[in-house]
């Protein structure tokens, strides 16, 4: 047990340093039912974070993976707001005198960002969201089963 719980730190210190403003995505070589059943527990954490009817987020990052897939149909069934990301279309660029001003964000909507990835050699992923300017993150472990339990609860840094 106590090599468990020394692994599981060590794992969540490694980890921690691997995040970057730019690197977004899903880096875990998980099977489909696993994304699924992390991103089915992410919204349950959402849920108890940020009431559906009254929280509009915006997804921040191209959907390219089955948890961030999965994630936005539970958001969204939940009742969530969810604005998906949309790649920038390219354009001629005006000249300076036709250049106006850029509208405001809306600052209703929450940027959302998500993190899943996995240390080598281990049976655990981790998630991690940034909402806003707050972050959650969980740990899961892999039994030898197959089956994924938590392996940490959710961390939340303001």
């Amino acid at each position: 047990m106590y090599k468990k719980v020394m692994l599981l730190m060590v794992s969540l210190a490694a980890l921690s340093g691997c995040t970057s403003n730019g690197g977004y995505g899903n880096y875990a070589a998980a099977p489909v039912h696993l994304n699924q059943k992390m991103a089915q527990d992410t919204v349950a954490q959402l849920l108890t974070l940020y009431p559906p009817a009254q929280t509009h987020l915006c997804l921040k990052q191209p959907i390219q993976d089955t948890y961030g897939a999965t994630l936005v149909v539970a958001l969204r069934a939940k009742g969530y707001s969810l604005m998906e990301y949309t790649t920038p279309k390219r354009t001629r660029r005006p000249q300076a005198s036709v250049v106006a001003a850029a509208p405001h964000p809306d600052l209703r909507y929450l940027d959302l960002h998500y993190i899943v990835d996995a240390p080598k050699s281990t049976d655990l992923y981790r998630v991690t969201l940034q909402i806003g300017n707050q972050s959650i993150s969980r740990v899961f472990t892999l039994t030898p089963e197959g089956k994924l339990y938590p392996a940490s609860a959710w961390i939340r840094k303001e």
